[in-house]
């Protein structure tokens, strides 16, 4: 019985269970790289929302010309209603950001901040990540190059 035992014993393959500790290990790999790819295209898509917001915050902005200046050739606008029409289609798109007007008031700028929530991240404690999204407007005065 003592022999039987001994026998069996040193029969035992020494390998067995190494495939599961390597599909384990590849596994976690490739859940990692499916979070990697799900949560970056998320990141990119937030980030381009954002900028999307912005582009368009600082269009409204621009279409309040100062009216006095346009009479006199020049392309400028209101600092105060640009600032508050982009403030407006801010508030409207859910967003939130800021809008300068540039010293010479030719051009608006509008930065948006948003955060995007992740699905594979959140596994290893990342909840969700902070985009920011630009856009200008530069106003023009008069035809700037013909048409074909």
């Amino acid at each position: 019985m003592i022999h039987t035992l001994r026998r069996r014993l040193a029969d035992t393959d020494r390998e067995a269970g190494s495939v599961t500790v390597f599909a384990a290990i590849t596994v976690l790999g490739i859940l990692i790289l499916c979070g990697l790819v799900v949560d970056g295209g998320a990141k990119l898509r937030a980030v381009q929302h954002a900028d999307r917001v912005a582009t368009e915050a600082a269009r409204a902005a621009g279409q309040a010309a100062d009216v006095a200046a346009l009479a006199g050739g020049e392309a400028r606008v209101d600092r105060r209603a640009a600032v508050d029409a982009a403030t407006a289609f801010l508030a409207a798109a859910g967003a939130t950001g800021t809008a300068t007007v540039s010293a010479d008031g030719a051009s608006v700028g509008v930065t948006v901040t948003a955060t995007a929530p992740t699905v594979f991240l959140g596994l290893i404690g990342i909840s969700a990540f902070t985009v920011t999204g630009h856009g200008q407007a530069t106003l023009v005065h008069g035809v700037t190059g013909g048409r074909p």
